[in-house]
């Protein structure tokens, strides 16, 4: 317990963060007229993946007449995501690789099959909550 204590004071201040992305989303509107997400964003990685094994059947589906699959400023968020997030972990010096976190492993057990596929079942209900909400 009294490492994750620690970890907490290395982290940023939620108050600087939450800021921080106040300020991003102001500017994205501003810029582009839209606002940042991610869910549109896996779909056109989605699409563009398709593309290279059906290039026709993708060019003529609905969803994609509309959302053309492409790399924009939002696929560019997404990747910065992963790498702010790194960023961040290694400036507080917090980062550490761990395929089970040690709340899950007293409480499921050591198994990162286990792991996985909750985390694989949690991210789709997740996907398909924000693109039933279009977003």
């Amino acid at each position: 317990m009294i490492e994750l204590e620690e970890a907490e004071r290395k982290g940023w201040s939620p108050y600087v963060a939450g800021a921080l992305v106040g300020l991003l989303m102001v500017a994205s509107v501003w810029i582009s007229g839209k606002y940042f997400g991610a869910s549109t964003t896996f779909v056109r990685a989605a699409g563009l993946v398709e593309k290279q094994f059906a290039q026709e059947r993708v060019s003529k589906m609905d969803y994609f007449m509309k959302e053309v699959p492409k790399l924009d400023w939002q696929f560019l968020f997404v990747i910065g995501i992963f790498f702010g997030s790194f960023f961040a972990a290694r400036t507080s010096k917090t980062f550490r690789s761990q395929t089970v976190p040690p709340m899950w492993e007293r409480r499921f057990g050591p198994t990162p099959v286990t792991r996985g596929i909750v985390a694989f079942v949690g991210g789709c209900v997740a996907m398909f909550g924000a693109r039933l909400a279009d977003g």
